[in-house]
Parts: C-alpha cells; sequence; structure tokens
C-alpha cells in the first residue's frame, strides 16, 4: 500500500476553521484512494481537534530540530510528504529531502500566507495594497523559496496561481489549483432546506484567531450593521466563531441586534435557518470557506471583492458584492427584503458548488496527477532547477561560516 505522510501546522479543527476543514478533505482523499495516512505535527490537540485515529490514520507526535524525525521519516519510507503551509516546508523539508528522497513533496498552502499579511500591513497603515507591496514582503520570499523547494503546490484560489506564474513567473508545472472538495447539492438536499419566508435575521461566523475575520466583525458593528438596522430595526445579527476575542465577545447588544453567540457546534443547521449571510472581509487571501458553507446550506452572502476573489471563475455569485459600507448595507438590504434576486442568488450558489467544487471530478483528476508525478519523479526535479539550486548546502553557507567565525575571534 502506498504511503503518505501529511506534516501539520496544527492538528485539523474542521468545526473552527476553513483550513482544518480543507486538511480534513484532504486526509479523506488520500484515505479512498489508496493511501495509508501517517499525520505527523508538533501541535498539540485542543477540544476541537478531529479524533484522526477514529478514520485509520495514525498519529505521530514530532519536534523540532531533532534528529528523531529523520529517523522516524526514514522508517516510514513515505511515497507522498504533503507539508501543511510553508511554515513546516522551511522546519522540515530538508529532512525530508535528505532521508526520504523517493517521496513526492507537495505544500498544501491553504492561502498564500505572504499575500494575506502583505494585505493586512497595507491595510493597518491605510494604504491602497498593489503587487508591489507583495513582493517585496520579507514572507513572500520565504514562501516563494518553498514552492520552489516542492514538487508540487496546492493552491485553493485560481487567483493566487495566476500571481505566482504571472508575478514570480514560477513554472505552472509546478502549481495545482485544487480548491474545497464537495459533494454536490442535489435536488432532494434543496428540498430540504427552509424557504425564503421560513427563514430570518443575519449570520456572521469565523474563527478568532484569524485577523481577517475579526476586522470583518469590527467593521460590522462600528459602521456597516447600524447602517442596515436604520431599515430592518427588528433585524438581528448572530456572529459566530471559536476563539473570539474578549473585546468581540464584549460587543454582544441584544438592544441593537448584535448577537456575539462564539462557538458553535452546529452551523450548518443554524445557517439554513438565516436568510443571509455577512462576510465584509477588508484583506485576506485563499478562497473563504465561510462562503462555500452558506452556499452548501441556501443562504445567499453580501461579501467584498476580496471575498469571492479566486472562487468563482467566470460564474455568477451567489449574492452581492460591495468593498463600501454603505452600498454594503444596502445590498443586504436588497438581499435580504427580495425574494426573487434571493432565490436567483441561492441558485448560483448550488451552480457554484457543483460546478467548481465538485469532489469527484477534482480529486479523479488530481490523483492522475500524482501518479504521473511520482512516476517521472527524477525528470520533474531535473526541470526544476530552482528547486535544486535552493537545496544546495552552499547557497548561504559562506556567509553564515563567516558570521561565525567572526562572532569566534570576537571571544579569542
Amino acid at each position: 500500500m502506498k504511503k503518505a505522510l501529511f506534516i501539520g501546522y496544527v492538528w485539523p479543527e474542521p468545526k473552527t476553521t476553513a483550513a482544518g476543514h480543507r486538511m480534513m478533505q484532504l486526509l479523506r482523499a488520500f484515505k479512498v484512494n489508496g493511501f495509508d495516512i501517517t499525520f505527523a505535527t508538533t501541535a498539540t490537540e485542543t477540544s476541537y481537534s478531529e479524533p484522526l485515529e477514529d478514520l485509520g490514520i495514525q498519529i505521530k507526535s514530532i519536534v523540532l530540530n531533532a534528529s528523531s524525525f529523520d529517523t522516524f521519516v526514514q522508517s516510514l519510507k513515505p511515497n507522498v510528504v504533503v507539508f501543511d503551509r510553508f511554515m513546516v516546508e522551511e522546519q522540515f523539508g530538508w529532512r525530508v529531502a535528505e532521508f526520504a528522497p523517493d517521496a513526492l513533496r507537495i505544500l498544501n498552502t491553504e492561502d498564500l500566507h505572504s499575500l494575506r499579511n502583505a494585505r493586512q500591513d497595507s491595510h493597518k497603515k491605510e494604504e491602497t495594497f498593489t503587487n508591489i507591496h507583495w513582493l517585496k514582503h520579507d514572507m513572500t520570499k520565504r514562501e516563494v523559496a518553498s514552492v520552489y523547494r516542492s514538487d508540487l503546490t496546492l493552491l485553493v484560489s485560481t487567483f493566487e496561481k495566476l500571481l505566482l506564474e504571472k508575478e514570480v513567473h514560477i513554472d505552472s508545472a509546478l502549481l495545482y489549483h485544487l480548491p474545497f472538495l464537495y459533494d454536490t447539492i442535489e435536488t432532494t438536499v434543496r428540498e430540504d432546506w427552509s424557504g425564503f419566508k421560513e427563514r430570518k435575521d443575519f449570520i456572521c461566523f469565523g474563527n478568532g484567531k484569524h485577523a481577517p475575520n475579526v476586522d470583518a466583525i469590527r467593521w460590522l458593528k462600528e459602521v456597516i450593521w447600524p447602517l442596515i438596522r436604520t431599515k430592518l430595526p427588528d433585524a438581528q445579527l448572530h456572529v459566530y466563531g471559536a476563539y473570539l476575542p474578549q473585546y468581540i465577545n464584549e460587543m454582544h447588544n441584544v438592544k441593537n441586534g448584535f448577537l456575539v453567540q462564539g462557538w458553535i457546534d452546529d452551523l450548518d443547521t443554524a445557517l439554513q435557518k438565516t436568510k443571509v449571510n455577512l462576510a465584509p472581509l477588508r484583506f485576506g487571501a485563499g478562497i473563504k470557506g465561510k462562503l462555500t458553507q452558506a452556499m452548501r446550506n441556501g443562504t445567499p452572502t453580501v461579501t467584498t471583492t476580496i471575498g469571492v476573489e479566486g472562487m468563482l471563475s467566470n460564474l455568477s455569485f451567489s449574492g452581492m458584492i460591495a468593498d463600501n459600507a454603505e452600498k454594503f448595507a444596502a445590498d443586504a438590504f436588497k438581499l435580504y427584503s427580495n425574494e426573487v434576486i434571493w432565490k436567483d442568488k441561492q441558485n448560483n450558489g448550488t451552480t457554484i458548488i457543483n460546478k467548481f467544487y465538485n469532489k469527484e471530478k477534482l480529486t479523479l483528476k488530481f490523483f492522475e496527477i500524482l501518479e504521473s508525478l511520482m512516476t517521472n519523479l527524477s525528470s520533474h526535479r531535473e526541470a526544476n532547477f530552482i528547486g535544486n539550486l535552493l537545496q544546495h548546502q552552499s547557497l548561504a553557507s559562506t556567509k553564515y561560516m563567516a558570521k561565525w567565525i567572526e562572532e569566534k575571534n570576537k571571544n579569542q
């Protein structure tokens, strides 16, 4: 049986983060396609962590900067190693390359962290973000280097794949677009959804450790929600999310209909009772699990250009797109009040999930690519000259040897 080693940045928490949901999709896809899976991580479990052993996945606790990992991976002999985010590849990629050289090395980005951080920096400085900000960001250099060192990098966003190809000129053979993986929404599922008249109120949800989510809630509370309430004085907004900061919890105000509820175990049920999802994201990267989860429960969304980036291809969005507070509030009112528009946007959501996130079609093509890469790994790596260059031990050896000698001489 083929072996896959996943090295996780954190334990998967599919009920608190889109990244955790994405990781579980990958693990299940590899399992279905005949891989024996080991999940290794330096992180500790939380109360939200998925019980991976129940799925037949082996668990391994690993530590940083220790040769024990070398012994472990050499003994395991994986066919494929998946690094969960570039920071993990930085820490363990060279060890895998040395002690499991025949393993196909895959970088799973979740999103381009450098892009998210560069946009966040620009937002804080109240600057208009451009790709130049991203190219100059220190994290971009680290993340791009990680992409080059890997045999294949998975990107959930079409925008981010194009960004790497056009702005950094990375060979498309090193990049693979693999968005979220969902079952198609069948007619029988849609028939169980509550209709327009049975639903009420607004919803906003997201992990409180994710800066774009926290900023979105603040913008809602301070600017957008008061504008919505002037037109819908009886409406309520239900805010859900694990790890919400205390100052967000203190925004809870029954009188103003701004209800901070914290973590919820069954978000799908809450979504199916809600008329409109609000996602006013002013920075970020990747694709948004909050939007696809709303689509999968028949709930239209109002979001921003950043919110829908890389998610739709040429398909019509399942809601409204607005980048300033006044239009955002007006679109929220329109979607909440107009049944014809609401149903049309709900239908768009079903189309997006069934065409763009079709698990069966996406996984079939992906594992065909993996099989081809594993069969032709030597020639694939030979074509990646920059990746080979970045793996070479002399890349910065003279610099740091000189620094070490300088420090040594100071002590004499």
